[in-house]
């Protein structure tokens, strides 16, 4: 299928093509905008497509929590302590302890975006709750993110339906994809946790110009974007002294993402989103990560000041 391309010149829709073609000679299905914050000068394609998050949700996981405590609603002192037992799993972070740890809230965001910790993460979810952090996107004019559920509900799913073998999982996953019916319901954009390239993007933005919440959250949530540690996407082939990649990535299964913002020491900023879905299988991909961070390159020098 052709993917629907979007530029603002003529000579950034050979950017948007080709950055698409070189993904789809990957086997990935993919989804990107970047977009100048200062020009407004954009490209991508089918950047309005419904994608399942993974953890690219704990962006406005952060914000929320961010705004409470902005707001004096949310002390982030308030220590919190997570035992081993019942908690999220993940790979990193608090979801590998192997022992109980108590944590003040402010540090759970922290190891939430720097390490993205899916035990931090969830402990955030269940001091908001779901419906508070769904609320808050409604109330900041966000419709086009959806957050469904905690991050723990992705691996609830997939044992669910595949038991321990995520090869197994991995495989019902692209299945699904190709044939539109997700037998992994945190798969399905009517179930998950998802959002459009174009509603991250215009989230970014609205972060990094102080548009929304208040500015002390969104101050924050661009110190602690700019921490990650995860640099093998839109970092990859960005990187320098003189140019910042403030992200966070998204990976479960078959899905790959990263939204973030670049910003050059230049004074262009450009904010991107590029979501991926994998039609092969694979649970080592460094050629769409890297892939990722070429079509990140790319654009940013398309769309960067001369």
């Amino acid at each position: 299928m052709t993917p629907n391309y979007l530029a603002s010149a003529p000579e950034l829709f050979t950017v948007a093509e080709t950055i698409a073609a070189d993904w789809a000679r990957l086997g990935v299905r993919g989804h990107l905008l970047a977009r100048h914050l200062e020009t407004g000068d954009q490209l991508g394609f089918d950047v309005h497509t419904p994608v399942p998050l993974a953890s690219v949700a704990k962006v406005p996981i952060a914000l929320a929590v961010l705004d409470r405590i902005a707001a004096g609603d949310l002390d982030p002192g308030l220590q919190i302590t997570i035992a081993p037992e019942g908690k999220s799993f993940g790979p990193t972070g608090i979801a590998a302890y192997r022992y109980p740890t108590t944590v003040a809230v402010a540090d759970l965001v922290h190891q939430m975006l720097s390490v993205s910790d899916n035990a931090s993460a969830d402990t955030l979810v269940d001091l908001l709750g779901v419906d508070g952090i769904q609320r808050s996107l409604r109330d900041w004019g966000c419709p086009g993110i959806r957050f469904r559920h905690r991050m723990h509900r992705m691996y609830e799913c997939a044992v669910g339906v595949a038991g321990t073998d995520f090869g197994l999982a991995l495989d019902l996953a692209i299945q699904s994809d190709a044939s539109g019916h997700h037998v992994i319901e945190t798969l399905d954009p009517e179930h998950s946790n998802v959002a459009s390239a174009a509603a991250l993007v215009e989230l970014l933005e609205r972060i990094w110009l102080d548009d929304i919440s208040v500015p002390g959250a969104t101050a924050e949530l661009r110190r602690l974007m700019g921490l990650q540690v995860f640099t093998n996407r839109l970092s990859s082939d960005l990187r320098t002294d003189t140019v910042r990649v403030s992200g966070k990535t998204g990976t479960f299964l078959n899905l790959r993402h990263e939204i973030g913002v670049v910003t050059a020491d230049s004074g262009d900023r450009v904010a991107i989103a590029a979501l991926t879905r994998s039609t092969r299988r694979a649970t080592v991909t460094h050629d769409v990560d890297l892939a990722i961070g070429a079509a990140a390159r790319t654009a940013f020098e398309a769309l960067r000041g001369p």
